[in-house]
């Protein structure tokens, strides 16, 4: 009995050449920029003797077949099976390695790769990074994975290592220094070569003289400091590359902006610079994804492949009525280029959320100050409000506290899960009363008529009695037997002094506000939110409507970390945000069992 080998991908005569033909001729459907590079392309067969260049059909294809002659894929369905690369992967591959100089020299020296998040865009790189670690020839080659930190970084790297440990070929001829996730070189001892992650950061590093230099998300770069130094570092070299891969980002002043703008003009031909390769994916203008599917695979080249329609369906179906939800997936699933500030969530999403609410728009200023209506919201409130606290009695009770000085509002939140996974919850309100008026000019919003009706205390003084909050917080103890508060740490041992004072007992919980997990209690706010939205967006939020709560909630912008962790953005917020911040707290310490996830600081690759 025999096994059948593994057959290699259909050859076609010039596969860079047919696909740049089959996107300009829209046989292929692809956007504006990656159109302009096939435009390149082809416009360069024609002229490249009277430039000094010439297409070296036989060098693509070997770098083109190295992938599926000498390496794996590695992780889930792809385990263990050659790297066939897809139309648009030939296309890279094949310009990087085809494209000579009069000297015989690669013409490529730098390339900008932009695409949707799960293109394969790191396996790609980390493959081409072995080639030209074994099979460019290049004496003492150095190539480096390189990031502004070290985790950073070890992503692509450890992307290289495991195609290395699948592959016959390179592990009978490299060697692995370090052991499992601990593997930090890859060398190839008959050149005197290796492969290693760098990263700005490092200490003691000596200057790098990279053969290539890989750099992963380029929008998480806050400045050029990572490319200069691969850039410096090079001059030394015959043919080096410098290969840049990225989503799209947020920061028009960036590094990675500038890259992308740069690329999409070289590749247009506003810009002559035969050094510089761009493929640069992204819609065409007027385009909507969130309507209209078949612009998907413009940003997405490997759709079919690594990546499904269902899972964008899923991506989009989510951040319908979420705008900071909605910003993250336009930027990595559709390469659109979003603004910084991310809004929360849209008005009519969280008005479904409220019991006893009015319209939105029977809670503007006038109404508010003493309209008849203004009455009757005020009944309906407080008539709701005691209707949900009554369903509230008997479940486990969580609560959580956002304390202020003397600007912000303090905020005390409670929540209960219900038996279907639904959870209600109400926010109370403190404020300063002796600076109520010149505050309620400066924000803008009718702070004496809320305290009128109920829906914000007033503490006497220039700053929050905290003694105020713990008596109201030992009153509602005593209705609904709090099990434990969420707080954030800012002047909480002002508050411990008051809880001591009145002899209230009650187990305190510390929860992060930042990016990072809190080490006491494992809640963290990136974690915090997405319950909150999940809530929200499967109708399982109950809240009691406040107008300061409301206000709060419209007022919210997220801010997003280098691994779209997000959390409450205060100094970019159009109004306060105490409430939300409590409430927020409140259902992460009511759902806590749900809450032990790991922050998943790994990208999802292929």
């Amino acid at each position: 009995m025999t096994t059948a080998k593994p057959t290699k991908p259909t050859r076609t005569s010039d596969p860079v050449r047919e696909y740049a033909r089959a996107v300009v001729s829209r046989k292929i459907v692809a956007g504006p920029h990656v159109r302009d590079a096939c435009r390149r392309h082809i416009n360069d067969l024609k002229v490249a003797r009277a430039r000094g260049l010439r297409w070296d059909q036989k060098a693509a294809q070997r770098a083109i077949d190295f992938f599926h002659d000498v390496l794996c894929l590695n992780g889930g369905e792809f385990e263990g099976k050659p790297f066939q690369l897809l139309p648009w992967q030939q296309f890279v591959v094949g310009s990087i390695f085809g494209w000579k100089r009069e000297d015989g020299t690669r013409r490529f020296r730098e390339v900008y790769i932009e695409g949707g998040k799960g293109c394969g865009k790191s396996p790609l790189a980390a493959g081409i990074g072995l080639y030209m670690l074994v099979a460019d020839g290049e004496a003492r080659a150095e190539v480096y994975a390189a990031a502004t930190r070290r985790d950073q970084a070890m992503v692509l790297f450890r992307d290289a290592v495991a195609m290395v440990q699948l592959s016959p070929a390179l592990a009978s001829r490299t060697t692995l220094s370090g052991r499992d996730d601990r593997v930090w070189n890859i060398a190839y001892v008959k050149t005197g070569s290796f492969f290693r992650p760098i990263a700005s950061d490092d200490s003691g590093q000596s200057g790098p003289r990279p053969h290539c230099g890989l750099i992963d998300e380029v929008h998480e770069h806050k400045s050029p400091t990572v490319i200069n130094i691969m850039r410096a570092g090079k001059k030394g070299r015959r043919q080096p590359l410098i290969l840049m891969i990225t989503n799209s980002g947020f920061d028009r002043t960036s590094v990675c902006y500038e890259q992308h703008e740069y690329g999409a003009r070289v590749s247009s031909g506003m810009i002559d610079d035969d050094a510089y390769f761009a493929y640069v994916c992204a819609l065409d203008e007027g385009e909507e994804p969130f309507d209209d599917e078949s612009c998907w695979i413009k940003a997405n080249p490997s759709l079919g492949s690594t990546i499904e329609n269902n899972y964008l369906r899923e991506q989009v179906r989510q951040a319908r009525g979420m705008p900071s939800l909605e910003s993250t997936v336009r930027r990595l699933n559709f390469c659109q280029w979003v603004d910084a500030a991310d809004p929360w969530i849209s008005s009519d999403l969280w008005c479904k959320c409220e019991v006893g609410a009015p319209p939105i728009t029977q809670t503007s200023s006038e109404r508010e100050s003493g309209a008849t209506q203004w009455d009757q919201v005020i009944e309906d409130a407080r008539r709701e409000r005691d209707a949900l606290i009554e369903r509230m009695k008997g479940q486990p009770i969580s609560g959580g506290l956002d304390l202020s000085g003397t600007r912000d509002l303090t905020a005390l939140a409670l929540a209960c899960e219900q038996d279907d996974g639904s959870v209600d919850a109400f926010v109370e309100f403190w404020t300063p009363g002796d600076t109520l008026r010149d505050r309620a000019q400066h924000d803008r919003v009718p702070y004496e008529a809320w305290v009128k009706a109920g829906f914000l205390h007033a503490s006497k003084g220039r700053a929050v009695d905290y003694g105020d909050v713990v008596r109201r917080l030992a009153a509602l103890d005593a209705e609904l037997a709090i099990g434990g508060l969420a707080f954030d740490p800012y002047r909480i041992k002002y508050f411990e002094r008051d809880l001591d004072d009145e002899s209230l007992t009650i187990r305190l919980v510390p929860h992060g506000q930042g990016f990072f997990r809190a080490a006491e209690s494992g809640l963290w706010m990136p974690r915090s939110i997405e319950q909150v939205e999940g809530l929200v967006f499967e109708r399982k939020l109950r809240v009691a409507f406040n107008p300061c709560l409301r206000w709060n909630v419209l007022s919210t912008v997220t801010e997003t970390d280098a691994k779209n962790n997000r959390i409450f953005n205060k100094r970019k917020a159009t109004g306060r945000i105490d409430g939300l911040v409590a409430l927020t707290m409140a259902v992460a310490l009511v759902l806590e069992k749900k809450n032990e996830r790991e922050p998943e600081f790994q990208m999802f690759f292929l």
